[in-house]
């Protein structure tokens, strides 16, 4: 037997497990990265019994599978893992104001980017040509006082 061959059987073996228990037991590992919970604190969990646990032939060895819905119910009864869930809305939250700010700022350096683009003679909007220099026809009374 192949070790794709290997694995293939132990994915089916997790499936029928699943369906025969009502719940999906799936890895340490995945449960950690589904609930936030740490894997040292689901390896205490279930070796002192507030989680149930089973260990089967995985395709590198023994492999301890934990019941999902098990594993979120209890970390959702967590105080410190409800600060730390909560925590992580807050800065998602935050990220997500921060997105939006920018995506303003972006739309309006657009908008000064295009009221600042110089026109096809040379000039800008404010009636300056690219040296910084006014028009002759729009001089304000200033300039011709100078003359």
């Amino acid at each position: 037997m192949d070790w794709e061959d290997r694995l293939d059987d132990w994915e089916l073996e997790l499936e029928l497990g699943a369906k025969l228990d009502g719940s999906e037991w799936v890895p340490l590992e995945r449960a950690a990265a589904e609930t936030g919970v740490s894997r040292a604190a689901l390896r205490t969990w279930y070796r002192t019994g507030q989680i149930a646990s089973r260990l089967v032939d995985g395709p590198h060895g023994p492999q301890r599978l934990v019941p999902l819905e098990v594993v979120v119910a209890r970390a959702e009864a967590s105080p410190r893992l409800r600060k730390t869930a909560e925590r992580r809305l807050g800065d998602e939250a935050q990220l997500e104001i921060l997105r939006h700010r920018v995506d303003q700022l972006e739309f309006r350096l657009a908008s000064l980017e295009q009221r600042l683009r110089p026109d096809h003679l040379g000039q800008d909007h404010l009636g300056q040509d690219r040296l910084g220099e006014r028009r002759p026809a729009e001089r304000g009374p200033e300039d011709h006082d100078a003359k």
